[in-house]
């Protein structure tokens, strides 16, 4: 079926405005990205305008319609760096209107003699190093790595650069070659590869989008909101998954952890006190454990570590620093007193008297209660566990 190079451009046209609309759209699902989604939305918008005055640049005089076609159109590839580089918080102010600069320069002084080499050949160069940037900008995501959509932009932008730096590079040698013709097959083959790539970016960035957002919405459900901590059905989940696959080569130690009197201070100093102090705890848990344990709040006053890896020594070592910096804690003033707070441990260990989740948690609260009964402000072992540190 032939298709002229008139209704590819339309085609483009009708797709960049309706990804625009989508995308538009898409911030009253996504307010959180609102700013990001407008600028993508402004730069499909800016490149279907670019298009469509593409359609009709040698109506006007000289090399007018031709230069201001391909800016407009490089300022919607530069919205779209732009856009996509928003979403790592980075911008390219500088480096987008020096790259305009330099393309406004060059048809203002070759444009009368050499439109038609600037059009097929010098005007490519500024949308690969746009499109080469963010598909750059894309691989550097470091809050999107593993999102399957991220490869798949990466590589349509990184794909487009290619193509546009191809068409600079290699299109007027294959000219001289083939002749006039050879450049209208050309053109009619970056629509194409333009109209697919109208297509599939912005659908692709919308879907990166849209699963960034559900991997925070999972990730919210799974972090308790007061400390940052994970919450009690993350730590179950997590902990039967560590012990799943390293039961049998490497040790596995729980601590389980409760701020003593934590009642008696709510009722004295209010819930705001409360608060400070139990994310005073859990950022001295966190600083001390390190972020390969999985630590969590249970509830209340409740936390518990899973530490893979860690025998009994080393998990009680670990204990009773927390046991000692938790205590050299001002948590928070209340009518200029400092209030201090401590915090009871119960340690248990992977084995054979352990062999479940459920079987470690119960022989650490068990110790934890020992530690509660004898004062608070300790660690206390599991039977098993300190039977197994003795040997």
């Amino acid at each position: 079926m032939h298709v002229d190079l008139l209704t590819l451009y339309l085609l483009a046209i009708g797709t960049l405005f309706a990804s625009s609309a989508l995308t538009l759209w898409e911030r009253r699902i996504n307010p959180r990205r609102n700013k990001e989604l407008k600028i993508l939305a402004a730069g499909y918008a800016t490149l279907a305008v670019g298009c469509a005055v593409a359609t009709w640049r040698r109506d006007l005089p000289g090399a007018t319609g031709s230069a201001f076609s391909n800016l407009v159109i490089l300022s919607g590839y530069l919205l779209i760096l732009h856009g996509v580089a928003s979403l790592n918080a980075r911008q390219y102010r500088a480096s987008s209107i020096g790259l305009l600069a330099v393309m406004a320069l060059t048809w203002a002084a070759g444009g009368a003699q050499w439109q038609d080499a600037i059009w097929n050949y010098a005007s490519a160069i500024p949308i690969a190093l746009a499109c080469g940037m963010t598909s750059r900008e894309l691989l550097r995501s470091d809050g999107m790595k593993g999102l399957q959509s991220r490869s798949i932009a990466m590589l349509v932008s990184g794909g487009h650069a290619l193509f546009y730096a191809a068409r600079a590079l290699v299109l007027p040698w294959l000219a001289t070659l083939y002749g006039h013709d050879f450049l209208l097959l050309l053109s009619k083959i970056t629509m194409y590869e333009g109209v697919l790539y109208s297509v599939i970016l912005p659908m692709t960035l919308l879907t990166l989008i849209r699963e960034e957002a559900h991997g925070q919405l999972v990730q919210e459900s799974q972090t308790d909101y007061l400390t940052g901590l994970g919450n009690r059905r993350w730590f179950f989940e997590e902990s039967a998954r560590a012990i799943r696959d390293g039961q049998s080569s490497r040790p596995i130690s729980l601590l389980a952890f409760d701020l003593d009197r934590f009642k008696a201070i709510n009722d004295r100093y209010g819930h705001g006190t409360g608060d400070q102090i139990l994310k005073s705890f859990s950022d001295v848990a966190r600083s001390v454990i390190g972020s390969k344990a999985i630590l969590a709040r249970l509830g209340g006053e409740e936390f518990a570590a899973l530490l893979p890896g860690h025998d009994s020594v080393r998990a009680k070592e670990m204990g009773e620093a927390i046991v000692r910096r938790f205590a050299e804690t001002i948590s928070h003033h209340v009518n200029g007193i400092g209030i201090q707070a401590t915090v009871s441990i119960g340690l248990a260990q992977f084995g054979s008297e352990a062999s479940t989740l459920a079987d470690l948690l119960a022989e650490a609260d068990q110790a934890l209660y020992s530690a509660k009964s004898l004062g608070g402000n300790r660690l206390e072992l599991a039977q098993s566990s300190a039977s197994r540190s003795a040997a």
